[in-house]
């Protein structure tokens, strides 16, 4: 039963996570045998306040 978490900075469109999703499901069937039913993905979308690279906020950048 695999488990895969993605977190995102916010602004991403529902057709792009379901792409995401099909395709991230995809490899980890290919991947491991793992049938596609079996595989849950958590998409956790943050805001850029909320994430800071090289010192900088992304909502800064």
């Amino acid at each position: 039963m695999p488990i895969v978490q993605v977190e995102l900075l916010e602004g991403r469109t529902v057709e792009q996570k379901r792409l995401m999703v099909e395709k991230v499901t995809q490899a980890i069937v290919e991947s491991t045998g793992a049938p596609a039913e079996n595989v849950s993905i958590i998409i956790r979308d943050m805001s850029k306040e909320s994430y800071a690279k090289g010192g900088k906020l992304a909502c800064d950048k």
